[in-house]
């Protein structure tokens, strides 16, 4: 099967964005990424992808910990920034001891519990040890682009 196909084939899901941060030696490190998904609710555990290319992959097998940051439909900019497209300079909160985007969703600070290679990929299990929530909408993407929910009028 050609890698362009199967590529297509997985835009046409459409999935909110993140960006997983760690921290090595107090610095924060971060990556945009769509591969996360929720596991378990007892214990309450989450799933993380990161593909065996990226430098952030090094720094969560360093750190044993990482946050995940649902990005709200204006935070397109992290997004980029995090995906290498550095713009402004970003301003870092903590959450139980693990950095996290200001204004985001959601702030998910997580454990590693276990990794597992698959393919071109490591998954890292996490165990939420907290989270804090907002009252927005989320920035999607679908088809390779950014886009956002629309209210559907009822006729």
């Amino acid at each position: 099967m050609d890698d362009r196909l199967f590529r297509d084939a997985m835009g046409k899901f459409a999935t909110g964005i993140t960006v997983l941060l760690t921290e090595n030696d107090g610095v924060p490190h971060g990556m945009t990424a769509n591969g996360f998904m929720s596991v378990s609710l007892d214990p309450k555990l989450v799933v993380i992808s990161i593909g065996h290319k990226a430098k952030f992959l090094e720094k969560v097998r360093q750190s044993k910990k990482f946050s995940v940051n649902i990005l709200s439909e204006d935070q397109e900019h992290y997004s980029r920034h995090f995906a290498g497209q550095l713009g402004e300079d970003v301003q870092f909160d903590q959450l139980s001891g693990h950095p996290v985007l200001k204004d985001t969703i959601a702030q998910i600070a997580c454990e590693v519990v276990s990794e597992h290679v698959e393919g071109d990929h490591t998954l890292f299990i996490g165990k939420v040890i907290d989270l804090h929530l907002e009252d927005k909408n989320p920035l999607l993407f679908f088809g390779g682009k950014y886009r956002q929910l629309a209210e559907l009028a009822i006729v």
